[in-house]
C-alpha cells in the first residue's frame, strides 16, 4: 500500500518498493542543451520498472514564441500521457533524474497541479540510487494505461499578474537560476539577460548539500525564511528561465513545511519575448 503524501524518498525507500505495483518510478532525465540525451540515458539504463517523461513531449505544451520555452501542458492532455504510463489516481509516483532533482521537481509540481496526492522525488537520484548499490536494467516496460482523473488543485500566475506586481507588491518573486543569469551575465538560454523587477534570487542547487540531496528540512526553512523575511508562503511566487527549475525551490520550501507558494510558469523565457516587459540587472 502506497504511504501518503510525501516530498522526498531515499533510494533505500524505493528499492523497498521495486515491483510493487503500486508504486511507479518515472525517468524524468534531460540535458536542455541535447533534448534527446535523456532519452537516450534511459534506454542505456535506467531504474527496474522505471516508465521515461519527456520534458518537451510530455510535461510540457507547444510553444507559440509568446509563452516561454516550456509553457504547462493542457492539463487533460497531461492527465491522458501519465495515465499511459501507468499512473492512476492511487498510484505512487516517484521522480527522478540523474540527481539534482531539477526536472524531477517538474514532474512533482505537475502531479500536483493535476491534483494528485501521492507523490515524491527520489533524493539524490540515479546518482544516489548507484551509490547504493541498486540495480538497473534497460528493458523498456510496458505499463497498463489507467485513468488518471484530475482537477485544478494549484492556481499559476500569469504575466500580466507579475507585471502588475511590479507596482502593487503583493508577493515577492523568487528567481531560481545561477547568480550570473539573475544578473544579466552569461545569458546563453534566453534571448535577454537580466531579470524580473523586484525578484530575489535563491538558485535552486542551493537546497542542496554537497552530497546532492537535499539539506534537512530545518536548515532549508532557516535559509528561506532568511530570504522571504516576514512573507508568508502564499505571498511567494517562483520563477526560473522556463518553469522547470522554479519547481525545485517550490519543492525545496515544502520540505521545510513553507507550503502555499505559487509558480509563475512561463517564466523568464515568456517574460522577455514581450520587449514592452521591464528588465533589471
Amino acid at each position: 500500500m502506497a504511504p501518503p503524501v510525501a516530498s522526498l524518498v531515499s533510494a533505500a525507500d524505493l528499492a523497498s518498493h521495486l515491483g510493487d505495483a503500486a508504486w511507479v518510478a518515472v525517468d524524468c532525465r534531460h540535458d536542455l542543451a541535447k533534448p534527446d540525451a535523456g532519452e537516450a540515458a534511459y534506454a542505456a539504463g535506467h531504474l527496474p520498472g522505471a516508465v521515461f517523461a519527456h520534458l518537451d513531449r510530455d510535461l510540457s505544451g507547444p510553444m507559440t514564441g509568446r509563452n516561454g520555452r516550456h509553457p504547462l501542458p493542457d492539463a487533460a492532455t497531461l492527465a491522458a500521457r501519465l495515465g499511459r504510463l501507468g499512473i492512476g489516481p492511487d498510484t505512487m509516483v516517484v521522480a527522478y533524474d540523474d540527481g539534482p532533482g531539477m526536472f524531477a521537481a517538474r514532474l512533482w509540481w505537475l502531479l500536483r497541479w493535476l491534483g494528485h496526492e501521492r507523490l515524491a522525488v527520489l533524493d539524490g537520484g540515479l546518482t544516489a540510487w548507484k551509490a547504493a548499490g541498486h540495480p538497473l536494467e534497460t528493458a523498456r516496460p510496458q505499463p497498463a494505461a489507467k485513468v488518471l482523473s484530475w482537477k485544478a488543485a494549484l492556481g499559476v500566475v500569469s504575466a500580466g499578474e507579475v507585471l502588475e506586481n511590479i507596482e502593487r507588491r503583493g508577493f515577492q518573486l523568487v528567481d531560481a537560476r545561477a547568480p550570473d543569469r539573475f544578473r544579466g551575465e552569461n545569458e546563453t538560454l534566453d534571448p535577454v539577460g537580466g531579470h524580473i523587477p523586484g525578484a530575489v534570487n535563491r538558485f535552486f542547487r542551493d537546497n542542496l548539500g554537497p552530497d546532492g540531496r537535499f539539506k534537512a528540512a530545518a536548515q532549508l526553512r532557516d535559509e528561506w525564511l532568511a530570504l522571504l523575511g516576514d512573507r508568508s508562503p502564499g505571498a511567494v511566487v517562483h520563477q526560473c528561465g522556463s518553469g522547470v527549475t522554479a519547481c525545485h525551490n517550490l519543492l525545496a520550501m515544502e520540505v521545510a513545511g513553507l507550503s502555499g507558494s505559487r509558480l509563475y510558469a512561463g517564466s523568464w523565457s515568456e517574460w522577455v519575448s514581450d520587449p514592452a516587459r521591464p528588465v533589471a540587472r
